[in-house]
């Protein structure tokens, strides 16, 4: 007895949809955009709806759509440039007295909100895992691999696939996908720092960090603000194509080139991003109301904050569910 057609339907959905997250996930990896990746996996949920009725079970329903999934990026992918951060271009830091340069066409490297792809596992481990698949640093390595590279590696060490299972998603050999797994470690290696060197503080370090990052930034507090930076820490901001090494270049930046004139010009909202503490950024306009202004990422060391991504694409504060505008201060009265 075979289903009717509404019946398959629900059927899909009803097994299907729980993936959605790490599918998501997934496609984040590969293409480094929080936008194409919900286009991709839009698109997996259509290629696989259309031929589900010929699903014959020699695999999991999970790996059955992450094949999809994967094949459906990598046809994306040959059409579309890496998506690189300003570090990612190989030129050298700049100086905070340099003139700003955008390049707005390029394809830049996109966050990814939290929310959007973290289930809710139990195992402390398997968060820890979760959150290290999609730190910045890593999507950003992946960028430096090509598709097929980076396909193997996150099939093989993220999900943790067989190599005959590759193999067969991507129509290939097991011979191939292991020298193919070679090759993009041995690339990642060069570009990524290792789980060792991301050194964490505690949970409540952390936050009080995080606390005065927000009051640092919320007064234009230069000082404050360099006291929180590691000596060699990087601060970057696509579409700007400088990027800042050093604590005391990054506050001279904030101050010579950030448009905030002083204390209440900013306002920060925390966020999740890639795992780690994001902020939505705020100016003061001349109609006392806060407008978008930057979306920070933030990465943390031994030393204090080692990195921030800035990202100027606006369109991110709807993906983040952040605010459009909040109400600037209250004025005295005259």
């Amino acid at each position: 007895m075979t289903m009717a057609g509404s019946e398959v339907d629900e059927d899909f959905v009803r097994q299907a949809d729980p993936y959605r997250r790490e599918l998501l996930a997934h496609c984040y990896r590969m293409l480094g955009s929080v936008h194409d990746a919900e286009d991709l996996v839009q698109e997996t949920y259509l290629r696989a709806w259309r031929s589900y009725d010929r699903f014959e079970g020699r695999s999991s329903l999970r790996t059955w759509l992450h094949s999809i999934a994967t094949r459906a990026c990598l046809t994306a992918l040959d059409s579309r440039s890496r998506r690189p951060l300003p570090t990612g271009l190989g030129a050298p830091g700049s100086d905070a007295a340099d003139t700003l340069v955008q390049r707005p066409e390029l394809p830049w490297l996109e966050p990814i909100p939290d929310a959007l792809v973290s289930a809710v596992p139990n195992d402390p481990a398997e968060i820890a895992a979760q959150r290290e698949s999609i730190r910045l640093a890593l999507i950003a390595a992946l960028q430096h691999l090509p598709p097929r590279q980076r396909a193997v590696l996150l099939l093989r060490e993220v999900l943790q696939w067989r190599a005959a299972e590759v193999a067969e998603a991507l129509d290939t050999t097991t011979a191939a996908v292991n020298s193919s797994l070679q090759r993009a470690r041995a690339a990642l290696d060069e570009v990524n720092p290792t789980a060792e060197e991301i050194v964490e503080p505690t949970a409540a370090d952390q936050r009080k960090l995080l606390d005065r990052y927000v009051a640092a930034f919320e007064a234009k507090d230069i000082p404050a603000i360099v006291s929180l930076f590691s000596s060699d820490a990087v601060w970057e901001m696509p579409p700007f194509v400088g990027w800042y090494e050093g604590a005391e270049n990054i506050g001279r930046l904030i101050d010579t080139q950030c448009p905030a004139q002083g204390p209440g010009d900013m306002k920060l909202i925390r966020t999740e991003a890639n795992g780690q503490p994001a902020f939505g950024l705020y100016m003061l306009e001349a109609d006392n109301v806060y407008r978008p202004f930057n979306l920070p990422v933030l990465t943390f060391g031994p030393g204090g904050i080692t990195h921030v991504a800035s990202f100027f694409d606006l369109r991110l504060f709807e993906t983040f569910g952040l605010p459009a505008s909040l109400p600037g201060p209250v004025r005295p009265a005259r």
